[in-house]
């Protein structure tokens, strides 16, 4: 009789058990289907077989063809970005030192009556050392604290800004793959449209040069020296 009592026990003790876990257990979601599979070709921004380049397909870049003198002017990136080429470019390109398209309308005397951006003072400005050869070799100055940097504006454009497309260049018009919500900050009121770098704002950083400057007497002494001079833009 016990022996019964024990196994009459454990079974009600079982099916209480399973009662539980069954009313537990989360039930399936009606109408609903679980993909287990990730396409490849939904990966990434190209949207294509990742395997093959057949279908995948850029979009062409498309540069403006205004062409120059009625094309509408870029507004700049940043504050003084050097700025963008808005017109087209078909037989300007490669510049060369002695081939070179840009001035013939962005000198400063013309550039108002061709309606274009006028070639700023930093680029007639020379700011390099005065090398010198020694022993047949092209030497730098090693002491430029002795003023053997001359920062001279002259008339003509200087060598080491003669490569325009160094720094301006075209914009594409082509559609963005991701948005950009860069927004500029200007400095200026009219930064967006033309540079703030001229006047004292050319030679501010320097040591040498400026009200509060750091001109020493081996710079005196070394004034009339061939490497430099201190006639340059704020002496």
């Amino acid at each position: 009789m016990k022996t019964m009592s024990k196994i009459t026990i454990g079974l009600a003790a079982v099916a209480l058990l399973m009662v539980g876990c069954t009313e537990q257990a989360p039930k399936p979601s009606v109408g609903k289907k679980v993909s287990t599979i990730v396409s490849e070709e939904s990966l990434g921004l190209r949207k294509t077989d990742i395997y093959t380049e057949d279908a995948t397909i850029s979009d062409k870049t498309e540069y403006r063809s205004a062409q120059a003198t009625t094309s509408t002017k870029i507004k700049r990136a940043f504050q003084d970005a050097p700025p963008m080429i808005p017109h087209d470019t078909t037989g300007m390109l490669p510049i060369k030192a002695d081939d070179n398209r840009c001035i013939t309308c962005h000198m400063p005397e013309i550039a108002g009556s061709m309606g274009a951006t006028p070639i700023p003072v930093s680029h007639f400005t020379d700011f390099r050392p005065k090398g010198k050869i020694v022993n047949g070799k092209f030497e730098l100055p090693t002491d430029v604290l002795k003023n053997e940097v001359a920062i001279v504006q002259e008339d003509k454009l200087q060598n080491a800004r003669f490569n325009c497309s160094a720094c301006h260049a075209p914009q594409s018009q082509g559609n963005l793959a991701v948005e950009n919500t860069f927004e500029a900050v200007f400095t200026s009121k009219d930064g967006s449209n033309r540079s703030s770098w001229a006047g004292g704002k050319l030679t501010e950083s320097l040591d040498t040069v400026g009200n509060e400057s750091f001109i020493t007497k081996d710079d005196i002494a070394n004034k009339n020296s061939p490497a430099g001079s201190l006639g340059g833009a704020a002496h």
